[in-house]
């Protein structure tokens, strides 16, 4: 079947707009009165093992098209697949993190489906038993309280390849021809499938950030959804209350948290639509168009008779004793609920707190901490400025090389009165730029950004700023205390923004008397 058998639910006039649909429809309130939205989410996990699934193949990314590969991830005849066991072993890793249990016995399974870009035409996947089963993951609900998600499966599978749709449009429809790059197929994934107990996108979004958080607390993967290496799938069905669920559809492939809101409130917001125009809603795939702001008809939605599973031949069971499980168990590292008690506790405020778990930012924190800086003012620095600077630069703090002993340093000086805020921010930009090359102290004498603080340079400029400005003494000495603030300009206009704020807001009022 292709793309051109399918035919679009008919959506009424008024949802064809999507950017009235999307201004209309916010995260809390996407459908109408007197109905309620049922989501499961299954979020795909690409592992950073540094092999394939089922060979020896490297799973590094960004490499030429096609020279990451062998006959096992082409599907070559005769070739025979091997299990990672480090794969094996950070899937039940992830899987106890996410409170599940891990299954003694379970066999991997064929998928049979047409797959363009996966060579032997069917996927090895997990079916009936998978490796980790009846977990939960609590996360903020719509009123701030805990919301338990459960999850049914963790399950173990391989990635397929990389289709190259060639055209103007970059997609399928529209696209001159099409390459195939098999470099990704065969890494090991991982699909962690929920129960449906989310109810709004919000909740929706708050599970798939937490779940994020986890997959980097626990090493098994880089998680980062712009390269592909977390994907999540939406199931979006509609319904009164207290009648059945209704027939669900399937978004694919969503790559952001913000899609994944925003495609939910429109789907949800398309089926009522539809139903309460008089059609039906047809169990099918569809993609979301981050553009057009739009849900679209992709395929039919295959049902499990239709991917004939069985077991793998080529591939023993996978056995794991108590023994086994509680050794990785032991690599459970400190999970981001725990992490964020730990980061209020020290009084870093909860929004930051929030940004902090699960970023390249809270190695940065800890090491600045643990070098003597204050735990509060290390967390602003690090959720707003310097996330802000190297959002700007499309960087990380890897890339940048801003380090923790950085940070530290940069904060002790702010303390100490060797930089105000302002100048403060000025070295940070500078460390961001040179990626790290010179620390925070080093930047500012080179640069001249010490705050001036000597307090005879200092009374000297204030002598003259007040000598210069009679009028506004005479208005603060009248009791117009705000007056004082045009004085300060002007000292720290004299002093080029490196005068000490306090020393000059003391010296000042001294010298009006």
């Amino acid at each position: 079947m292709t793309t051109s058998d399918v035919t679009e639910v008919p959506v009424p006039g008024e949802l064809r707009d999507a950017d009235k649909l999307q201004k209309d429809t916010g995260t809390a309130g996407v459908v109408p009165e007197g109905w309620a939205i049922t989501i499961g989410l299954e979020v795909h996990v690409e592992l950073t093992t540094r092999t394939k699934m089922w060979c020896g193949c490297s799973t590094t990314f960004g490499g030429e098209p096609n020279t990451n590969v062998c006959p096992v991830c082409t599907g070559q005849p005769g070739a025979l697949p091997v299990v990672n066991v480090r794969a094996v072993e950070d899937a039940a890793l992830l899987g106890l993190a996410l409170n599940g249990s891990i299954a003694e016995v379970c066999r991997f399974h064929r998928k049979n489906y047409f797959y363009p870009d996966m060579a032997k035409n069917y996927q090895i996947s997990q079916y009936d038993v998978p490796l980790v089963h009846d977990g939960y993951l609590d996360v903020p609900g719509p009123d701030g309280q805990p919301h338990r998600v459960g999850i049914e499966r963790l399950h173990m599978e391989e990635d397929t390849g990389k289709s190259l749709h060639v055209g103007e449009s970059g997609r399928l429809h529209g696209a001159d021809r099409s390459l195939i790059d098999y470099n990704r197929c065969g890494i090991p994934l991982l699909e962690v499938v929920s129960r449906p107990h989310v109810h709004d996108p919000d909740t929706a979004q708050a599970y798939l950030r937490e779940l994020v958080a986890i997959v980097r607390a626990t090493g098994v993967s880089d998680a980062r959804m712009e390269e592909g290496s977390i994907r999540c799938d939406a199931n979006v069905s509609v319904a009164r209350p207290g009648e059945p669920l209704g027939t669900r559809c399937e978004i694919k492939n969503l790559n952001s948290v913000r899609s994944l809101g925003r495609a939910i409130a429109y789907e949800a917001a398309r089926q009522v639509a539809v139903i309460e125009d008089g059609g039906t809603i047809v169990m099918e795939t569809r993609h979301w168009d981050e553009g057009g702001g739009v849900t679209e008809t992709l395929r039919k939605k295959e049902s499990v008779t239709d991917y004939r599973y069985f077991p793998d031949p080529d591939l023993v069971a996978i056995v794991s004793p108590v023994e086994w499980v509680d050794g990785v168990r032991t690599r459970l590292p400190e999970l981001p609920a725990q992490t964020r008690t730990r980061l209020i506790d020290a009084g870093v405020a909860s929004e930051a707190a929030g940004s902090l778990v699960g970023s390249d930012l809270l190695p940065r924190y800890d090491d600045a901490v643990a070098a003597g800086a204050a735990p509060d003012a290390v967390a602003k620095w690090l959720t707003g400025d310097l996330t802000g600077l190297l959002g700007a630069a499309g960087l990380t703090a890897d890339e940048a090389g801003v380090t923790g002993a950085h940070v530290a340093e940069l904060v002790q000086l702010v303390e100490v009165g060797t930089l105000s805020t302002k100048l403060a921010k000025q070295v940070l930009e500078v460390l961001v730029e040179e990626r790290g090359a010179k620390g925070p102290a080093a930047i500012a004498s080179e640069r001249g950004l010490q705050q001036v603080s000597d307090e005879g340079e200092l009374r000297s400029i204030c002598e003259q700023v007040v000598a210069d400005n009679a009028a506004t003494v005479e208005q603060i000495r009248g009791g117009n205390d705000k007056a004082i603030g045009a004085l300060v300009g002007q000292v720290m206009k004299a002093t080029k923004g490196q005068a000490d704020p306090r020393k000059t807001n003391e010296l000042l009022r001294e010298l009006i008397g």
